[in-house]
């Protein structure tokens, strides 16, 4: 389990917070030095949600390791402060290098395939390899995080849900993040399927180098899924390959073929998504991507 730690230990750990390296919506999160290895130490914010957060977090990947899984180190409850120390993730989260305009060169197809590979390994395990299956909830670029050579971790488990092996489905409040989530939230009755969904809008945004939603293109291609939808009808994926990358359009019928396990995971109906233990097959080449699939059937 992970160690306890005090909120002195980590002040000092952390220089008193000076360094923070993000944010989201439950806290902050700061660099930090723990003598021999650097740490990041998430402070969660002081509300109702943070306390639920902070220990769902604790319990669900307190004893979960797994090399795509960002490691939880220890945690700190000292009053009103509560604490998470993580593994440091050296290049930070996956959405400052992909999105255009960052000031990076474009990564390469293969580091793309890398990272898309770490990821669907991760979830499947979280999905597949555990005890109780686990949906995490909140797939999104600023929950997988890179470290020196690329490799990918998720990260953030603090809206994730726990599902007995013998429950079809869950019905839990909607959470997660606009832009990817799957249509069956509406329902508020869920499986880990919805992380296929959320995971299939990254998959598109890591090939194509921008957000989901983009509202500085034109108004047809704001949404990135429903462009999706149009270039595939009309046979013309090729035109969303990032136009950054010159070594993606060297490799773009891979890249397309990916496009299509992207619209694989994207379908509407959850039960025609794949599992993401498929997902890995396809990626290491031991399984093709489904044929005849319902372009008019994603959202």
């Amino acid at each position: 389990m992970p160690a306890r730690f005090t909120f002195q230990s980590l002040q000092v750990a952390t220089k008193d917070f000076s360094s923070k390296i993000g944010e989201g919506g439950f806290g902050s999160v700061f660099k930090g030095d723990l003598g021999n290895r650097l740490v990041a130490v998430k402070h969660l914010h002081q509300a109702v949600q943070g306390t639920k957060e902070f220990l769902a977090e604790v319990q669900t990947i307190g004893s979960l390791h797994h090399i795509n899984l960002v490691r939880l180190i220890g945690f700190c409850t000292d009053k009103s402060n509560m604490l998470l120390v993580y593994e440091y993730m050296s290049k930070g989260s996956l959405d400052k290098w992909i999105y255009c305009g960052d000031n990076k060169a474009p990564l390469e197809w293969h580091t793309r395939c890398k990272i898309i590979t770490n990821v669907a390994k991760g979830l499947s395990y979280l999905h597949e390899d555990c005890r109780q299956r686990i949906a995490h909830l909140d797939i999104k670029p600023q929950n997988i995080l890179l470290d020196d050579n690329f490799n990918a971790k998720v990260a953030d488990f603090g809206l994730s849900k726990l599902i007995e092996r013998d429950q079809s489905s869950v019905i839990t409040r909607m959470r997660g993040t606009p832009g990817y989530m799957a249509p069956e939230w509406l329902t508020s009755k869920i499986t880990e399927k919805v992380d296929v969904y959320s995971f299939g809008i990254v998959l598109m945004e890591i090939i194509c180098g921008r957000k989901n939603l983009d509202y500085s293109q034109p108004e047809d291609s704001i949404q990135l899924i429903s462009l999706l939808q149009d270039k595939a009808k009309n046979g013309k994926l090729e035109e969303m390959i990032d136009r950054n990358s010159e070594d993606m359009r060297i490799h773009k019928e891979e890249v397309i073929e990916m496009m299509n396990l992207a619209i694989w995971c994207l379908q509407s109906d959850s039960s025609r998504r794949p599992a993401m233990s498929l997902v890995v097959k396809v990626m290491e080449g031991e399984r093709q991507v489904e044929p005849n699939l319902e372009i008019t059937s994603l959202i």
